[in-house]
Parts: C-alpha cells; structure tokens; sequence
C-alpha cells in the first residue's frame, strides 16, 4: 500500500530540480568517466537531472522492483539510457568496491540507514577527495511547540540541527563544501501537492479497508504538522568531501 501511495508521485520526498542542480553546481565538474551512485533512487527524478547535467555514468539503487523499471524507461527516452543504470538492491547492504565512485548522491533516504552509519558505510566506496550530496531533516531553529516535537519523537528521534551535523559530518572523516536548506516549494510542488491529490483516489480504491485509512490518517498527520510548523524544521542539502 505504501508504494501504491507514493509510486507516481514526482519524487518520493521533499526535493526539487533546482535543489538539485544547485547541489551538483557545489561539485567540481565531472568528466566522461566520473562514476556516480545515487543511492534509494525512487522512480529517478533527481537521477535524470543529474543525466542531463553532467557527463557522469551513473548507477542509481533502489530495493522497489518498479521504481527502478520507471526510472529505466525515462531514461531511456531522454536519451541518457546508455549512461544510466538501474539496480534492485537494498541500500542497507551495498557491497561495492573500494574508491568505486567519483560521487555519491542520496536525496531523502539517508534515514533509512542512519546519517552516521551512512557517512561511515559509504566513506570507503568514494575516491579520496570524492563527493557525497545528500539531503537530511533538520531543525531549523528551537521552540518547537510539544505537537511538533512528539511527532519527530515518533518519526525520527534522530533528527538534529545543522551544526550538530556539521560536526558529525568532520568526525565521519569528511569536510563541508556548502549546504542550503530546501525552500517550501521543494516540500509542496512534487511531494505533498501530488500526494494529497493521490490519498483521495487511494481512499476510494480502498474504501472500508482499515490498513489504507490508517495510512492515510498517518499521510495526513504528517502533512498538516508541516502546514503548521514547518518553520522549526526542513531538508538540509549537504555537499561534502571525503578527506
């Protein structure tokens, strides 16, 4: 139920075109053999836009059989197929090689693995002097009403501010090179617009069945906690180095 909810939706997290582009301007150019990962790929969105912007092969994972099928055939009718490939694979066990890739990009996913042990894991498949893009929640300032702070208790007790990320991010072994908070419309335009339009046909393709009401209720929770207090917290990008 949970991939028929978000699988046509542009993007499956907070993130948007620009956002990308304006992380990718942070990594110095690539060349025809720079090797780039995007690690829980979804159906790509961001990997296409990395396609069309650099010259980079690129390998995009993602563990949902379908989401890397969709991705393949925009790929292919962009004309980037013959430099984007998509693999079914869990991002909690990637086995790659040593120094593998040139740059390592994760929008929105980071979580699943954890943003230490993802730092960590992933610090020995890039090149020294290599490239990791990835977007994580943050705080953006204190005084989150006890509403917004029980739901992020609930969803992601991980979640932290941009300093203690920074300093986390030097102890994993890397240095910042930029990072920017996402903009509103990086929440609303291809993720929660789209979203709420689809709860409302999931609803009835599931109508009297407990499990879709209950992620519903769980889809709608989430979205007006943002309508309320997304100025406490929002998506971080990162562009960092390995040192």
């Amino acid at each position: 139920m949970f991939f028929e909810l978000f699988g046509d939706l542009p993007r499956q997290g907070p993130g948007d075109d620009a956002s990308t582009l304006r992380a990718l301007a942070l990594v110095p150019r690539l060349s025809p053999q720079a090797r780039l990962l995007d690690i829980g790929c979804g159906t790509g969105r961001q990997t296409l836009v990395l396609a069309q912007n650099s010259p980079a092969q690129i390998l995009a994972i993602d563990n949902h059989p379908p989401y890397i099928a969709e991705l393949t055939r925009s790929a292919d009718a962009l004309g980037v197929a013959a430099r984007v490939g998509g693999r079914v694979q869990d991002m909690r066990s990637l086995q790659f090689a040593p120094h593998s890739f040139d740059l390592i990009w994760c929008e929105g996913a980071i979580f699943v693995v954890g943003f230490e042990a993802g730092l960590q894991h992933w610090r020995h498949m890039l090149v020294p002097g290599g490239f990791l893009a990835i977007t994580e929640v943050t705080w953006r300032k204190s005084g989150a009403p006890p509403e917004c702070l029980d739901f992020w208790a609930e969803q992601y007790p991980a979640i932290r501010d941009v300093p203690t990320l920074l300093t986390s991010i030097a102890h994993c072994g890397y240095e910042a090179v930029g990072h920017f908070s996402l903009p509103a419309s990086a929440w609303w335009d291809d993720y929660y617009g789209p979203l709420q339009h689809q709860m409302e046909e999931f609803q009835a393709r599931h109508a009297g069945e407990s499990d879709a009401a209950e992620l519903v209720r769980q889809v709608r929770r989430e979205i007006d906690i943002w309508r309320a207090y997304s100025e406490y917290y929002g998506y971080e990008f990162f562009v960092i180095r390995r040192r």
